[in-house]
């Protein structure tokens, strides 16, 4: 009997999961955008079970494998590797391939760091090199510890180098409190409800706003766009640092999902049978309870991953701008054309004109799995395929439908794919040497047409802190007419220590909307240029306008004052620059609802952002609940209308449930019977929810 199941089981799964092809044979499903053609540049057993990839200064190709997916790593057999690939011969195909790292627990990424690899291996951030040059790390140094370790895939990943000369990484918004080893001193960070950032070369670390999983994409101005399994592209155009400000905002997330096309995609696989399954009797469920809600197998983003930037130079103009992201649950990668919205500090995420009913690219290959991207240094797409056949978290389906589901099935495969134009002049295959440059031919890179070459100069750059090249570097930047060389020559300024006010000035009267953004941020260490700063809270860039305002707050001059209240008054019908003005100490002051009373325009006109901004900032009163703070506040809405005095009310009363201090004054129940006086009954209503959480 047994011999008899056995033999029958493998012609059941093949009826329901479909075997796995060979590359070529993969290559021939795929449906590509117009104009666009697939190269292999390395397969199994070259790479297995690959998630990432990078290219170090050496045109060497790093490749993350997850070999342990989908389970947790075996604390004594983490089966984590790093391949380092070699093309060397420049025929566009990977002929060297050597294991750089392994033993590491659920590794996702990799950034090259001073001739090593910056490696994220939660709940470590780790520093791996080889300093003998047999291609394989003999040097480990755990950086961070303290990171989310379970399941692979919410834990902390994406290292991405920022122009600004910060390193990213996504986080899920995980807790962990993260200690780093070189500054053993420094308190433990929290990093919950966010994601991570830090400088190796200033020993600095800190969240950063956004949730999001495994997808970082960052733009040519260092804008942040994160993937989220259903939500495929979202950004978080308010700063941690600057959301954090003081601890009684009611809300501290300004993440938001910029897709204008919601969840739908246009897949060409089949739906795998144990989706299907479940799919239906999840909706079965909810039918039988009449809820309004519909559960989709396929055709929705549910595996969005590795949502990357494309600013490179291989594809034409209508390319800029775009993210590139793949959904492994649909065999795809989607892009996206960014774009910017008149008042809208978040940018807009659309479908291109000519893929309006299909993907950039599409696989009927169900093995085919697209967990991330990577823009090379000739400009073209990497496309890092998985291929597994099964990729879900196994704890999410029923147990019966898991008893012919082998989730390890495909990690002796893997492909990365190079994405190429089908006209044109191909580009060189052979990368060159950087770290044979000299200082000055590094300079010269910043201008590059392709990101990758810029950051990699400028990084180097950063690693070499030549403080000979402050003159080039200041020269450079007055004399430059490209933007982007600009914004990387103020950041190598920056860090060599060797900017001045003079400087950021002018990054401050730049005509690029990026130039003005970065110097508004470099602009809060200069006192005397708080007159550009106001200046800008008025820009015609929404981006630019909401880093003023942001800026602004970290000033303590009388100017500032009136300025947020503007704000306040002209832009609180967006949530990022409600946020911008409340999470300043000044914007969130007692001083802050006199001045606006004081100026009238505010309470002219009631609407929703309006009531929102005083319903928040009541918040802030009754959760901080200074000497006379809410009392104080209660009179000064006394003779507001009556939704005004609802929405302040119902904020404190939020407010105060968080405070630390919830006694009353004998002053807030004389203010409470003022407003109770002669009032609407949503008003008494709300002025009942004060004295309740004031137990009065």
């Amino acid at each position: 009997m047994t011999i008899a199941l056995s033999a029958c089981f493998p012609s059941a799964w093949a009826q329901r999961y479909p075997a796995a092809l060979s590359p070529a044979e993969s290559m021939k499903t795929f449906q590509l955008s117009e104009g666009f053609a697939v190269e292999l540049f390395a397969a199994e057993p070259d790479v297995l079970s690959p998630v990432s990839m990078v290219f170090d200064a050496r045109g060497n190709a790093y490749v993350v494998e997850m070999d342990d997916y989908p389970y947790d790593a075996e604390p004594s057999q983490p089966k984590g590797r790093i391949r380092l690939l070699r093309d060397t011969d420049g025929d566009g195909k990977v002929d060297q391939s050597h294991v750089f790292a392994d033993n590491l627990p659920s590794a996702t990424s990799v950034l090259p760091w001073e001739g090593g690899l910056i490696v994220t291996a939660a709940p470590d951030i780790l520093y791996l090199k080889d300093t003998d040059g047999d291609f394989k790390a003999d040097s480990r140094e755990v950086l961070f510890t303290g990171f989310f370790a379970k399941n692979s895939e919410a834990q902390i990943t994406n290292l991405r180098f920022g122009p600004d000369n910060w390193i990213y990484a996504n986080n899920n918004g995980q807790a962990g409190k993260i200690t780093f080893t070189r500054k053993p001193n420094a308190p433990a960070l929290e990093v919950a409800g966010g994601s991570f950032r830090f400088r190796l070369d200033r020993g600095l670390f800190e969240s950063e706003s956004g949730t999001g999983q495994f997808g970082l994409a960052l733009d040519d101005w260092g804008h942040r766009f994160f993937t989220q399994n259903t939500l495929h592209i979202q950004q978080s155009p308010i700063p941690a640092r600057y959301a954090h400000r003081h601890g009684f905002l009611p809300s501290y997330n300004s993440g938001t999902n910029i897709s204008d096309h919601e969840l739908r995609m246009f897949q060409r696989s089949a739906t795998p049978y144990w989706r299907q399954e479940r799919t239906d009797r999840r909706q079965a469920k909810y039918d039988s309870l009449r809820l309004d809600r519909k559960e989709h197998a396929r055709d929705h983003f549910s595996g969005a991953s590795g949502g990357t930037f494309y600013g490179g130079d291989g594809y034409g103009a209508a390319f800029r701008d775009n993210v590139f992201t793949g959904d492994v649950s649909g065999n795809l990668v989607h892009r996206d054309v960014l774009t910017v919205v008149p008042g809208q500090p978040a940018y807009l995420a659309s479908r291109p004109k000519d893929e309006q009913d299909r993907e950039f690219l599409a696989a009927t290959d169900p093995w085919f799995r697209p967990a991330s991207l990577y823009v090379g240094p000739d400009g073209y797409l990497y496309l890092v395929d998985m291929y597994r056949q099964h990729i879900e978290t196994p704890v999410s389906i029923p147990e019966d439908l898991k008893e012919d589901m082998d989730f390890t099935a495909g990690r002796q495969y893997g492909r990365i794919w190079r994405i190429v134009p089908k006209e044109g002049e191909r580009r060189p295959r052979q990368f060159p040497d950087l770290t044979n440059k000299n200082s000055q031919e590094l300079l010269g890179l910043l201008g590059h047409a392709n990101p990758w070459w810029r950051l990699t100069a400028q990084r180097l750059l950063l690693e070499k802190h030549d403080e000979g090249l402050v003159a080039s570097f200041r020269e450079n930047f007055s004399e430059s007419t490209n933007p982007k060389e600009r914004l990387h020559l103020l950041y190598g300024l920056e860090g060599l220590n060797a900017l001045n006010a003079e400087t950021v000035k002018k990054a401050l009267a730049d005509t690029e909307p990026g130039l003005r953004e970065h110097g508004l941020v470099l602009a809060e260490r200069y006192p005397e240029l708080l007159p550009q700063v106001i200046q800008l809270t008025r820009d015609v860039s929404p981006q630019v306008a909401c880093q003023a305002v942001l800026s602004l707050g970290q000033f303590s001059d009388e100017q500032v004052m009136p300025n947020l209240a503007q704000t306040a008054a002209n832009h609180t019908e967006n949530p990022a620059f409600r946020l911008a003005v409340l999470s300043s100490m000044a914007g969130s002051s007692p001083e802050m609802l006199k001045t606006l009373l004081g100026g009238g325009a505010f309470f002219k006109t009631t609407t929703a952002g309006k009531i929102k901004f005083i319903e928040d900032y009541a918040y802030v009163a009754g959760s901080r609940n200074g000497k006379n703070e809410v009392s104080n506040l209660m009179d000064s809405i006394t003779d507001l209308d009556k939704n005004w005095q609802v929405a302040a009310l119902n904020g404190l009363a939020n407010g105060i449930k968080r405070s630390t201090n919830k006694g009353a004054e004998k002053s807030v129940a004389k203010s409470l019977k003022k407003l109770e006086t002669n009032a609407s009954d949503d008003v008494k209503k709300a002025v009942e929810g004060v004295k309740k959480v004031l137990s009065m």
